[in-house]
């Protein structure tokens, strides 16, 4: 921790596990295939990680990128996911049920509550999605959730406002986890602006893997890239929030 302010950096793999560690981030949420917005990990990487690791590690379960109203099938196989993750080490679970509204499916929430147990318990940002904010987090906070990823449904420097707004009113009773499109260059406006004391970033940079160049005619340097967390921005963006 940083003064009062707690470190969570979104990790693909294990490698990235590993920045987070040697940077002194505070937790990880492990991921797969943060190109389509973070989907669910495998149990592999999260055990590696895990031996690699001293931080809390929270997994997300997200079946597909595209949204977050799922087909009862996907949704009975992401409570199988969190499961089984848990059961091999997960120190949280991060999820989030829509209906095709944008209101949070409160049956399917509780149910994923149910499945993760004494684990944390942890609302992604389709939390921004939501219609009514407050009715949102009034829900979170019956649904017994632990903590929920927002940056109030915009870009997070134009939601730092509505951000404050919401951990005064309902901080005490759940975690507000300001995060999306954190950088060096904003990390201190959104601090300042929104009195969260978490805040969640990738810190990213794109990695190329040359290999598919060799065998896909119409591969360029762009399609065959990833995304990973960066040392240099991680360090660079954890400097600005010690300046703070």
């Amino acid at each position: 921790m940083i003064g009062n302010i707690k470190v969570e950096v979104c990790c693909g793999s294990v490698e990235d596990c590993l920045i987070a560690q040697k940077c002194h981030a505070d937790r990880i949420e492990l991921n797969h295939g943060l190109e389509l917005g973070g989907l669910t990990p495998s149990v592999g990487t999260l055990k590696k990680a895990k031996e690699l690791v001293t931080l809390p590690i929270a997994c997300m379960v997200r079946h597909r990128g595209k949204g977050f109203c799922y087909t009862e099938l996907e949704f009975e196989a992401m409570l199988l996911d969190a499961k089984n993750l848990i059961d091999n080490g997960a120190d949280g679970i991060v999820f989030g049920f829509l209906h095709e509204d944008g209101t949070i499916d409160i049956e399917r929430t509780k149910k994923m509550v149910e499945v993760i147990g004494d684990k944390e318990k942890v609302f992604h940002k389709a939390f921004d999605s939501c219609p009514d904010f407050d009715e949102g987090m009034q829900i979170l906070i019956d649904c017994g959730i632990d903590r929920v990823l927002t940056s109030a449904g915009k870009d997070i420097v134009k939601g730092a406002k509505t951000l404050n707004a919401l951990q005064k009113k309902y901080g005490s009773k759940i975690q507000i986890l300001a995060g999306g499109g954190v950088r060096e260059h904003n990390v201190q406006e959104i601090l300042n602006v929104s009195g969260c004391t978490q805040i969640h970033m990738t810190a990213k940079e794109m990695k190329l893997d040359s290999s598919i160049l060799h065998y896909h005619s119409t591969a360029d340097e762009n399609s065959a890239s990833y995304v990973a967390v960066s040392e240099t921005n991680l360090k660079g963006i954890m400097k600005k929030i010690e300046e703070k």
